[in-house]
C-alpha cells in the first residue's frame, strides 16, 4: 500500500527494474558562460520554487551551460540488454549523449536509448489513479474517517464514487492510500539504453552529456589606496569565481574546468516555458589544490586542481588567483562636457548653431591599471564584476567606492574602471563662438571650458571632447596642447591648484 500524507510528499521509492550495480564512479565538468559581464540577477542565487513539473521548476533563465562527463562501474550483461543510467541533470539535452564502454569499446554499442523524466510527484500520482480504487482519509478532531471508492477526477479537489454509487468531493483531506505505484514513473531522470554487448560482466562506462542549467562568472574585489598625490594610488587584487547549479543534479568530487571566451553556439529555439523577468602561476607559485590558466584554441581555460561538490540549487565561491597586492594604478579624472545625448554621429553637417551645447557639470571618475607582469599581474582575466572598496583609517573598515563590468581581458592590457562623479571637481562648457560659410561649405565654432577644483589638494583633469558635426575638421586654434583619441575626439590634460580653477579653449574648422 502506498501512502500520500499532505502536504502530498511521497514516502515511496520508484522500483528501476534490472538496475546495474555501481561501484567506481567520477565526475568532470566543464563550464560555459553565456553571461554579459556583471550581469547576473541576484534572483538567480536563491531558491527556486517548488513545483510537480520538471520544466516550469526551471522557469528562471540560466545564462550558461556545462559538459557533464561521467565515468561509471557498472555490470553488464552478455548479448542484448537494458541498461538504466540515473542521477543525470534534469536539464539535459539528450541530444548530446555520447555513451561508450572503455573496457570493450568495440564490443559494446547503443541500439536504442530513452529520456525519461516523467518523475513521480503528487499530481502525477493522482492523474494516474483517476478511475482506479483509492482510500482517502480526513481527520476530524481527534477521529479519522475513511472514504474507499474509485478516484474518477481531482480537478477542484477530490471526486470519489463509492462501490453504492454515491459521489464525494472531497477538498481537503489528511492522508490518501494507493494500493501500489502506477508504472512508468520514476524518482530520477534516467537514461536507458538498449544495449548489445559481445562480453558480460564489469566495464568501465563513460557517459558525456550537455545540461543547461549551470554558469559561471568571475567577481574582482578590490582595495584602493591613496597615492603620494590625488591622481595616483593602489589597489589589492582579488578575484573570486561564482558557480550557480541550477541543472536538476548535484556533482559530488567533480573535476572542474572553465571556458573563458565567447564560443559560438548554432541558434536554438526559446523553450516553452514561462521565464522571470600561465605566467601568473610561475609568478604568484604554482598551486595544485587552485586554478591552473592556459591558452585553449582561442579561448583560455582554467582547470581547478583539486575536486569541488557542486550540489543542485547551490552557488559556490572558489578563489580564482591569490590576491594581488599593492598594484599601481591611476585615478583618472575625466570631463566630458557634452551631454549624453549628443554622442552620435550624422550622414550631413550639423549646422544648427544650438546643437550640442548644452553642458554637462558632472566630471567622472575612473581607475586605470594595466594588466602586466610588471605590476603584479600578467594573467587573463576572465569577464565579471570588480568591486572596489577603500579603508576608513578611523574605525579600519572597508567601505565601498564603485563597481564596474570587466570584458575578457588579456595580460599586457589596460583595465579601465568607472567609479562614479567627483563631488568637488565640477566643469563647465559653453559655446563662444559659430559661424556657418555654405558658399565655401565650412564652418567654425568655439568653446570655452572651465573645470574647478575644491579639493584640499592639486589633480591633473582629461577635459574630453568631440567632434561631432562633421568627419573632416581641424583646430585652428587652443590654449594649450590635445591629444587626439581617434578620428573624431580630442582630450586637453589641465591641472588644477587646489581650490582653484583651469580654463580650456578650443576654436575647430569643419569642411565638407
Amino acid at each position: 500500500m502506498l501512502w500520500l500524507l499532505l502536504p502530498l510528499v511521497v514516502f515511496a521509492t520508484v522500483a528501476t527494474g534490472a538496475s546495474a550495480q555501481e561501484a567506481g564512479r567520477s565526475t568532470a565538468l566543464t563550464v560555459y558562460s553565456t553571461a554579459e559581464p556583471g550581469a547576473i540577477s541576484p534572483d538567480l542565487y536563491r531558491p527556486l520554487p517548488q513545483s510537480t513539473d520538471v520544466p516550469s521548476r526551471f522557469s528562471q533563465s540560466v545564462p550558461g551551460y556545462a559538459i557533464v562527463k561521467q565515468e561509471r562501474d557498472m555490470n553488464l550483461e552478455k548479448g542484448r540488454s537494458t541498461l538504466r543510467f540515473t542521477d543525470v541533470a534534469a536539464q539535459i539535452d539528450p541530444t548530446t549523449v555520447r555513451f561508450s564502454s572503455t573496457t570493450d569499446p568495440e564490443g559494446t554499442r547503443v541500439l536504442e536509448q530513452n529520456y525519461q523524466f516523467d518523475l513521480v510527484s503528487n499530481d502525477r500520482l493522482m492523474e494516474r489513479y483517476i478511475d482506479q480504487p483509492i482510500t482517502v482519509e480526513q481527520t476530524h478532531g481527534d477521529s479519522v474517517s475513511t472514504i474507499s471508492g474509485t478516484l474518477i477526477s481531482t480537478s477542484g479537489g477530490l471526486i470519489v464514487k463509492s462501490a453504492s454509487g454515491e459521489v464525494q468531493i472531497l477538498n481537503s483531506y489528511s492522508n490518501v492510500r494507493l494500493p501500489e505505484l502506477p508504472g512508468g514513473l520514476i524518482t530520477k531522470p534516467t537514461l536507458v539504453w538498449d544495449l548489445a554487448a559481445d562480453k558480460g560482466g564489469a566495464q568501465k562506462v563513460r557517459v558525456t552529456y550537455e545540461t543547461g542549467g549551470m554558469t559561471w562568472w568571475a567577481d574582482y574585489n578590490l582595495v584602493f589606496a591613496e597615492g603620494k598625490n590625488a591622481n595616483s594610488g593602489t589597489l589589492d587584487v582579488g578575484a573570486w569565481v561564482s558557480l550557480l547549479n541550477q541543472s536538476g543534479a548535484g556533482y559530488a568530487d567533480a573535476k572542474l574546468k572553465l571556458v573563458a571566451g565567447n564560443v559560438h553556439r548554432a541558434p536554438r529555439a526559446e523553450p516553452m516555458v514561462d521565464r522571470r523577468a600561465v605566467s601568473r602561476l610561475a609568478m604568484m607559485g604554482k598551486e595544485s589544490s587552485g586554478f591552473e590558466e592556459k591558452s585553449f584554441f582561442e579561448y583560455h581555460l582554467y582547470t581547478l586542481g583539486r575536486s569541488t561538490t557542486l550540489p543542485d540549487n547551490s552557488t559556490k565561491q572558489i578563489e580564482l588567483f591569490p590576491a594581488v597586492r599593492g598594484v599601481p594604478c591611476e585615478k583618472v579624472l575625466v570631463y566630458y562636457g557634452l551631454l549624453q545625448g549628443f554622442r552620435g554621429f550624422f550622414g550631413d553637417p550639423v549646422t544648427d548653431r544650438d546643437f550640442g551645447t548644452q553642458s554637462n557639470k558632472q566630471v567622472d571618475i575612473y581607475l586605470r591599471f594595466k594588466n602586466s607582469k610588471d605590476r603584479g599581474m600578467g594573467m587573463p582575466l576572465p569577464a565579471g564584476r570588480i568591486r572596489v572598496s577603500k579603508l576608513d583609517p578611523t574605525d579600519g573598515t572597508l567601505e565601498f567606492i564603485g563597481e564596474d563590468k570587466l570584458d575578457h581581458t588579456p595580460k599586457d592590457e589596460p583595465v579601465l574602471i568607472k567609479m562614479g562623479t567627483a563631488f568637488d571637481v565640477v566643469g563647465e562648457r559653453r559655446q563662444t563662438d559659430f559661424k556657418v560659410d555654405t558658399a565655401h561649405k565650412q564652418l567654425e565654432e568655439e568653446f570655452e571650458i572651465k573645470v574647478r577644483n575644491h579639493k584640499d589638494e592639486p589633480v591633473t583633469v582629461l577635459v574630453k571632447e568631440n567632434l561631432f558635426r562633421w568627419s573632416t575638421w581641424e583646430i585652428v586654434q587652443k590654449s594649450q596642447d590635445f591629444e587626439k583619441v581617434d578620428a573624431r575626439t580630442v582630450q586637453f590634460p589641465v591641472e588644477i591648484k587646489k581650490d582653484g580653477e583651469a580654463t580650456v579653449t578650443y576654436r575647430a574648422r569643419y569642411t565638407w
